[in-house]
């Protein structure tokens, strides 16, 4: 099964930044884009990230995003999605996807989100499916 890994490297007050590394492509273990959730708030529905583990995600067409990947098995949880946004408060506890780490309006934020999400749909094209690995940096 194809594998994606999210490593979190970062958490301040607008929220938790990472980077997401595709472990089948020629370049292994480089990352291909950034990552924003939320911050760690014991798993809260809507208003935290999901803990650091192992989870499945599924292609689902989305009445609100159009085709995309579903994070399921997650305890407590559901409807965490991949999506395009810039801050904190366009998470709703889901996975936003960008090129690039930039202040926005005041706040940390990721931008060019919709590059980032045509770059992370191409390479997970083929694929109904895939293993995500979430884990946080080591020192």
């Amino acid at each position: 099964m194809r594998r994606l890994t999210l490593v979190r490297i970062a958490e301040n007050l607008d929220g938790t930044f990472g980077v997401l590394i595709d472990n089948l492509s020629s370049f292994t273990n480089v990352p291909f884009c950034l990552t924003l959730e939320r911050r760690w708030q014991n798993n809260e529905r809507g208003k935290s990230c999901i803990p650091a583990g192992k989870y499945v995600c599924m292609q689902v067409d989305s009445p609100k995003f159009g085709i995309t990947f579903k994070v399921i098995s997650v305890p407590g949880r559901s409807d965490i999605l991949f999506h395009k946004g810039n801050i904190m408060d366009d998470t709703h506890g889901c996975i936003i996807l960008g090129e690039q780490f930039e202040p926005l309006n005041g706040k940390n934020a990721v931008l060019s989100s919709g590059q980032a999400f045509t770059e992370f749909m191409y390479r997970t094209s083929g694929s109904n499916i895939f293993e995500l690995l979430i884990r946080e940096a080591t020192a």
